[in-house]
């Protein structure tokens, strides 16, 4: 049970450490690093709790079924238009994303589809084209989403062609019984 305990939390732990050793070795470096850890916990405590709501109203409401169409390895260009929208619109960090990620993979998307929302979840959020539009221009703006667009689906293409279909069972049964 100890080792199990300690094993769970080792990470807090290391962290306590490193405060510990910047406290006592590195005194002025210990408030600004604090407070960016603060800065970053009161972030996440923002971001997390909306996405897991949404996560579980995604659970509730969309049936395995209509996932599997909509999304699944049979659903060929509406699934991969249907990710990347999603990615798109998305709010919050990538780290956000991974949850939702999980929980499209329980309900029987492909792995591809997957990939895809991630791809687009961190490259081609509105907002961020909007800003970016404005203070690079809009020729910019363009070609780079143009060249996410094609990175996307060339990544998720290849991983999907590279990794097994073994490999990618894996992951998903992984995921489908947590």
């Amino acid at each position: 049970m100890k080792k199990q305990t300690l094993k769970r939390y080792r990470m807090v732990i290391m962290m306590i450490m490193v405060y510990t050793f910047i406290y006592f070795g590195f005194k002025p470096l210990f408030v600004p690093a604090v407070n960016g850890s603060m800065n970053s916990l009161i972030e996440l405590l923002i971001v997390v709790p909306p996405i897991f709501v949404l996560i579980g109203l995604l659970d509730v409401w969309v049936e395995r079924e209509k996932m599997m169409k909509l999304m699944g390895p049979k659903s060929k260009g509406l699934g991969l238009l249907i990710a990347f929208l999603l990615g798109s619109v998305a709010a919050g960090p990538l780290y956000a994303a991974f949850p939702v990620a999980i929980t499209l993979l329980k309900k029987g998307s492909s792995f591809r589809n997957v990939l895809v929302l991630l791809g687009a979840w961190s490259t081609t959020k509105i907002p961020m084209l909007m800003f970016e539009s404005a203070s690079m221009g809009l020729p910019f703006t363009i070609t780079r989403f143009v060249i996410n667009l094609f990175g996307i689906m060339a990544i998720a293409l290849i991983s999907e062609k590279l990794l097994s279909e073994k490999t990618i069972l894996t992951i998903s049964e992984k995921f489908s019984q947590s």
